[in-house]
């Protein structure tokens, strides 16, 4: 007899790269495939994708992919899942428009299958019943997804709020929610990105004021910074602007293409008056344009990135500006935005940010509305999802609060199969669920030792030496050339004198080798460097036979 098999592949002690795997015999649904922002330490990394190679000898039985809505966090790898898995794709109006951009910048829309799937609807794939109910968030068309399986039905919350005044007027499905629990839910994977986080979110609404107040202050041009999905905050940008006589411009590709997207499909109700190209905007007084553009995270090829430093091509920021990044800085990004602020400053902005003024405020459940929805929907088993492991652990730790046995909550990280047979809840063996590094146009080819490599030459640099020795006896021919990058600046006199030490370590052993001369060196010199530095550049040795 099959077994329900749930994989997490990604977004399960992290923040990022939602992707979870639902298995039951031959057939396997996916829900979500998101991307994540490299920390500090990966150098050179774009972003991160789930590694999925669990699923690379079962691609054939892979019925669909489910996504819950439009964020980077659960579309950005769509494109690279779909490179490996001819599978339908079925979302939400708008979040399929996201979707159907990326595919047509990357050349892969035309042999996509892309189905579209209103909230409230109900669909099969395979042997599984998939409905859709729509729940807040910060964008609109976000779903929450009530899957029917042979072994009983698992509520896939997605990210959620609770906003009784959403900015699009349609709140959650409470209805929806309960009508699950009358049927008896065997499991619910629940956002606990917030977990950690007291009370209740705040409305969306509550950003009109803060934004009001800007526009009503700001002197020059107002730069207003959010992620380039986060539809409803471009239209409270709009609606601010036509209150006091701004023209509104989008900066950036992706911001301009989703506000297209969003504009096209209804979900975004800007007048054509307000509306005007960027390169007409700049021509205009200050105090009359208002840009969006991208960058919260401090990302350094984003817009407001590049604005910071002042390498941004189309225009620059000036003494008066106003620059509103309406967004929080997701986990291990804090450095990088405090970094761009201080930056921002340095030019003459004035920047406004939570906690500034609530010009943000997030899109996830915080503790009372975690339990609102634990009383709705009534699960006999919780699997706390989308969160580092403290969020997880402290999403558990509100379940047993309202009486769900411990025994009953699995919390778990990438990789740990959770199983269901008859009702019952175990967890299984571990498969891969680690970070799949994005470089460029390279997917998986840069591993974590070369990423610690680059960390490495980025802390305490490079040493190269290159040595000309006879063939015949391995005699010196010449002085050791040594040249240093990031370690030492050599016409500084005590590190030249230290270089000249280094060559004559460098005599001496060539003098006394055995062996390989080149890796025997290389751990001398190493070894020698670090007594006299205490760092530990990384050292290359090239041996000339002449």
């Amino acid at each position: 007899m099959p077994k329900l098999r749930i994989v997490p592949l990604g977004g399960l002690g992290e923040i990022g790269k939602n992707m979870m795997v639902y298995e039951y015999g031959d057939d396997i649904i996916i829900v979500d495939a998101g991307i994540m922002f490299p920390e500090n330490d990966m150098l050179g990394i774009d972003y991160i994708i789930p590694d999925f190679q669990y699923l690379k000898d079962k691609t054939h039985k892979v019925r669909g992919i489910i996504i819950t809505h439009g964020h980077e966090d659960h579309i950005g790898a769509v494109r690279h899942v779909l490179e490996e898995i001819n599978a339908p794709v079925y979302a939400t109006p708008l979040t399929l428009g996201f979707i159907e951009g990326k595919l047509a910048r990357d050349g892969n829309l035309d042999t996509a299958q892309l189905v579209t799937i209103n909230a409230g609807d109900t669909f099969q794939v395979g042997p599984f019943k998939i409905e859709f109910a729509h729940v807040s968030h910060s964008i609109p068309d976000c779903v929450a997804l009530g899957i029917e399986t042979p072994e009983g039905l698992i509520v896939h919350t997605g990210d959620y709020k609770f906003d009784h005044t959403p900015v699009d007027g349609w709140p959650t499905d409470y209805a929806k929610l309960a009508e699950w629990s009358s049927r008896g839910v065997l499991a619910m994977l629940g956002d606990s990105t917030n977990a950690d986080k007291k009370g209740w979110t705040p409305s969306e609404r509550v950003i009109d004021d803060a934004f009001d107040k800007v526009f009503r202050d700001a002197p020059g041009r107002i730069i207003v910074a959010s992620f380039a999905s986060l539809v409803s905050r471009m239209q409270q940008a709009a609606e601010a602007a036509r209150r006091y006589g701004r023209k509104m411009a989008f900066a950036g590709t992706s911001m301009r293409e989703n506000a297209k997207i969003a504009i096209r499909l209804g979900y975004l109700d800007l007048d054509e008056t307000l509306m005007i190209p960027i390169e007409e905007a700049l021509k205009l007084k200050p105090n009359k344009v208002v840009l969006m553009a991208t960058g919260t995270q401090g990302e350094p090829s984003s817009i407001v990135g590049r604005l910071s430093v002042g390498t941004n091509r189309a225009f620059d920021i000036k003494e008066g500006d106003t620059v509103v990044l309406s967004s929080h800085p997701i986990p291990g990004n804090e450095e990088m935005v405090s970094r761009t602020i201080n930056r921002l400053f340095q030019r003459g902005a004035n920047v406004i940010y939570d906690p500034i003024a609530p010009v943000h405020v997030s899109g996830h459940a915080a503790q009372e509305e975690m339990k609102l929805m634990l009383h709705l929907v009534k699960p006999k088993y919780l699997i706390p999802v989308h969160g580092e492991l403290r969020h997880l652990r402290q999403h558990a730790c509100l379940a047993e609060e309202l009486g769900i046995p411990r025994a009953n909550i699995a919390v778990v990280e990438n990789g740990r199969v959770i199983e269901f047979e008859k009702g019952k809840m175990k967890l299984a063996e571990r498969v891969p669920g680690g970070y799949v590094f994005v470089d460029g146009t390279r997917v998986g080819e840069v591993s974590s030792a070369v990423v610690r490599e680059r960390e490495q030459l980025s802390r305490d640099g490079v040493v190269f030496v290159n040595l000309v020795v006879s063939h015949k006896d391995r005699r010196l021919m010449e002085e050791p050339e040594i040249i240093t990058r990031g370690f030492i600046h050599a016409e500084d006199s005590e590190s030249a004198e230290m270089l000249s030490r280094a060559r004559q370590h460098i005599t001496d052993r060539v003098a006394s080798a055995n062996g390989d001369l080149r890796s025997g060196l290389e751990t001398s010199l190493a070894s020698y460097l670090h007594q006299q530095t205490r760092r530990r550049p990384m050292v290359f040795v090239v041996v000339n036979e002449v």
